[in-house]
């Protein structure tokens, strides 16, 4: 349930000075729910490959747009624990209380977990993914050139042999044909049960916008970001 306005205590920054810093792949579900003054900034997406290098760069940009910005919004989850230790000396941090952008593209934690529950053994895709290009199928087209296909086919196998389903999340901010067609294909070529599943821009409205309920992780200028803090409030 979302908290009344009268007693959320982080109404007045929903309208102070925001500025987002959040990966390639996250910020194309966010251009279209910016208003006018709210600044954004993105980082490389091969970061994630290395969470320190990632903590590293987020806190750098932390300490950069700190004094000029109220609410430093996080277009992050947990991603790998790279969030923890984070600290703003002079702004909140919003981020949402997630695993990884999975539940951003998807609109909540919860609908995250009964995707999981649906299907344990998924691979998901968005037009970000797809483009950054960092996923097994297009390391298996690096792998046939080098080893030829017969080998390159044994080793992507062993990479995906936990996954059985290829989802692709249609969040609706952009035209998916090209990015489903691949995303079927792709399936079909590798042997998984393809589906298309609807995404949802509830969490990043809600991000941008308010209300930052339990949904959301704050925190105060100079506290730093614990494993703890992910933790939902008990019910």
């Amino acid at each position: 349930m979302n908290t009344p306005p009268e007693s959320d205590p982080w109404q007045a920054l929903y309208t102070a000075r925001r500025h987002v810093i959040a990966c390639a792949t996250v910020i194309e579900e966010m251009h279209g729910w910016l208003p006018a003054g709210v600044t954004s900034e993105v980082l490389d997406f091969g970061l994630h490959l290395r969470p320190e290098k990632l903590r590293e760069a987020l806190q750098a940009k932390i300490d950069e747009a700190s004094s000029s910005a109220d609410a430093l919004l996080l277009g992050y989850g947990l991603c790998s624990m790279a969030v923890i230790g984070l600290q703003a000396r002079a702004a909140h941090l919003v981020i949402p209380r997630v695993d990884d952008c999975i539940a951003i593209f998807l609109g909540s934690g919860a609908a995250y977990k009964e995707q999981a529950k649906k299907e344990p053994g998924t691979y998901y895709l968005t037009k970000g993914w797809i483009e950054v290009g960092d996923t097994p199928f297009e390391e298996h087209r690096l792998l046939v050139e080098r080893y030829g296909e017969q080998k390159a086919r044994r080793m992507t196998g062993l990479m995906l042999k936990n996954y059985r389903r290829l989802a692709f999340i249609n969040t609706g901010q952009y035209e998916i044909e090209h990015f489903r067609e691949y995303s079927r294909t792709t399936a079909q070529a590798f042997n998984l049960n393809f589906e298309e599943i609807d995404g949802s821009p509830a969490l990043v409205s809600k991000m941008v916008h308010g209300p930052w309920d339990d949904e959301f992780l704050v925190v105060a200028p100079g506290e730093t970001v614990q494993y703890t803090n992910f933790v939902y409030p008990a019910s």
